[in-house]
């Protein structure tokens, strides 16, 4: 499964931003299950920033989103994600 978390964030505060969230991204990437993931700024909406993570299943990332390192570094910055869906299953699971 993966998951993808939106954030739309004025330029001016894009670059702590990006280092927040790159934080986050390190605290979801110790998790067991975690398999990858990635940041990425939007080609047409300059505003918009995007983490997409893959998980070996789905219990493995909401495990990873009750661990201690996640609650302190990721879900305040994942708290600020545009209110969507995010979890998505890999259409061969």
């Amino acid at each position: 499964m993966f998951a993808i978390a939106r954030f739309e964030v004025p330029a001016e505060e894009q670059a702590t931003f990006v280092g927040d969230l790159e934080r986050a991204h390190q605290a979801l990437a110790a998790c067991e299950g975690y398999l990858s993931g990635q940041i990425g700024l939007n080609t047409d909406e300059p505003t918009l920033i995007a983490l997409v993570t893959q998980w070996r299943n789905i219990g493995s990332y909401r495990r990873a989103l009750s661990n201690y390192q996640v609650k302190i570094n990721a879900v305040p910055i994942l708290a600020r994600a545009i209110d969507e869906p995010g979890g998505y299953l890999e259409s061969d699971e």
